[in-house]
């Protein structure tokens, strides 16, 4: 009863792999940019080529949708108290199957929840952690119960447009969320998502647990990214998270004009943020 996951291989390489997780409701494709960033700037650095993968999450892109028994049973309310959990450990074991001790987390947004996890579950897997456009707190009732209703609304009749927002732009956002590109860009993605597997990852994230507690339990190095037009983890909310890590050392690197997806708005300012990262531990 575990989770299966797609794996996706940007490159193959010696050392320490660097594992993207991808943010909701898209799949690993948000990473191509600064992943193929990531590889160039690190050969351009002499740095020798190391392993870069970004699985699909369950229910994303190629990512199998669990049932509900292998996603640890739901609450009364529909949540997947136990899903983060077993995702979790279905990246932990994908590491483990390919001979790798230890991986570099990076995680934006869900991802990060998710790498916060590994770290409370499988410290000993964690060489390093990145954190992009996330937070570590649970779900205000408010927000379980808005998860739930879309996941609800996403099965029953296959649409994807309550989270069509996320390809929607305003006024007070970054200068490339507002382009026609990135509209575009993220309308594909969203809409060549699953319905069920959208449903899944917000039962999954309405159920997790808060991890504000795993923060001081951190020791290995970490990257804390974040754009300043991000609208649910702008520097004011990530900055308390680089000061709860009080065991490790942690770089804050906050990206200009940019928004809730840092990865694929300016790509090539994450990837040397986590170049850095990478040269602290390889």
């Amino acid at each position: 009863m575990t989770i299966e996951l797609h794996n996706n291989v940007y490159c193959e390489g010696e050392g320490i792999p660097v594992v993207l997780v991808h943010g909701f409701p898209v799949d690993h494709r948000m990473w191509n940019k600064c992943a193929d960033a990531l590889k160039t700037t690190a050969a351009e650095h002499g740095v020798k080529q190391f392993p870069i993968w970004a699985p699909d999450m369950p229910g994303a892109g190629e990512g199998p949708i669990p049932s509900d028994e292998n996603s640890g049973g739901k609450d009364t309310d529909g949540a997947f108290p136990n899903g983060l959990d077993r995702m979790a450990d279905a990246y932990v074991d994908l590491l483990h199957a390919a001979g790798y001790d230890k991986a570099i987390w990076v995680g934006l947004s869900m991802g990060g929840y998710l790498i916060l996890d590994i770290q409370r579950l499988h410290p000993g897997a964690v060489a390093a952690l990145a954190l992009c456009d996330t937070k570590a707190a649970a779900d205000s009732e408010k927000m379980r119960a808005k998860r739930i209703a879309i996941a609800e609304e996403c099965e029953s009749t296959g649409t994807h447009e309550p989270v069509m927002g996320f390809a929607a732009a305003t006024p007070e956002d970054s200068t490339i969320k507002q382009s026609d590109a990135y509209r575009e860009q993220f309308t594909a993605w969203i809409n060549e998502q699953p319905a069920e597997g959208i449903a899944w990852r917000e039962r999954m994230a309405a159920g997790r647990p808060d991890l504000n507690d795993v923060l001081s339990t951190i020791t290995a190095p970490v990257a804390v990214i974040c754009g300043d037009k991000d609208p649910s983890s702008p520097p004011s909310v990530m900055a308390p998270i680089v000061d709860a890590m009080t065991a490790t050392s942690t770089d804050m690197t906050v990206v200009f004009d940019c928004g809730h997806f840092s990865a694929y708005e300016h790509p090539q300012a994450v990837a040397d943020a986590l170049l850095a990262l990478v040269r602290r531990v390889q």
